[in-house]
Order: structure tokens, then C-alpha cells, then sequence
């Protein structure tokens, strides 16, 4: 969803083309785990360069499921956090997480808290 094209109106396919890469998916995890800062998700343990992650925080961002606001501590430097439309996306993360730890083999969560849904966090 790089552009206002759609493939098709299949509304699985238009939900592929924004989060059907390897790493966007991985970001919202860590905005979710707590991170929020540039360096913070460069030390997620899948290694995402420094290129894909700036232009997937930029895809998100022009989206609306993450704003980015200036950072208080250092006014050069920019925090990522989830919007309402952003936290949406626990709707289906939470299913896929619970899957992935009963069929893959070696899997754990990473660490901190990932919300259930409440009303407090729908969008």
C-alpha cells in the first residue's frame, strides 16, 4: 500500500500489501513491547537494517498506525508510538503469536508485556 493503487479490493490483499513484509509486523510488536525509539528497535534480535527500518516507520506513519512525536531528552531525535488505528492491530497479533508458540518448535514470547484486548485499547 505504498500508493493510493490496490492490487484488487480484496480487503486480505490490501491488508498484505501493508503488512505482508518481513519486518512491519515486527515493529509493531516492538511499539507494543515498549519500544519507541530509533536505536531501541535496531536492537531487536532480527537484525533489521537501518534503511528498512526508516522506511517502515514511515510507511506506518503515513498510514496513521504510528505517530511520531519529538523526542523530550533530545530535540534532534524522534519516538514512535501506536495510534488507536496502530493497537487495532492486536485484533489479529494476539492470534498469530498464540499460534506461533504451539506450532513452532523453540518459540517464546520476547519479553515484556504484549496487551490483551479491552476497551480501553480498541480503536
Amino acid at each position: 500500500m505504498r500508493s493510493a493503487a490496490r492490487r484488487s479490493p480484496c480487503p486480505l490483499a490490501c491488508a498484505l500489501d501493508l503488512f505482508g513484509d518481513r519486518w512491519t509486523l515486527l515493529l509493531i510488536r516492538d511499539l507494543f513491547l515498549g519500544k519507541q525509539r530509533y536505536d531501541e528497535f535496531m536492537s531487536s534480535p532480527e537484525g533489521i537494517a537501518t534503511n528498512i527500518l526508516a522506511d517502515r516507520l514511515k510507511l506506518l506513519a503515513e498510514h496513521g498506525l504510528v505517530k511520531r512525536i519529538p523526542d523530550k531528552e533530545d530535540k534532534r531525535r524522534f519516538l514512535y508510538q501506536l495510534t488507536p488505528r496502530g493497537r487495532s492491530t492486536r485484533q489479529f497479533l494476539l492470534p498469530m503469536i498464540r499460534w506461533g508458540l504451539a506450532q513452532c518448535k523453540g518459540t517464546r514470547t520476547m519479553g515484556g508485556s504484549f496487551p490483551e484486548p479491552g476497551p480501553e485499547h480498541e480503536a
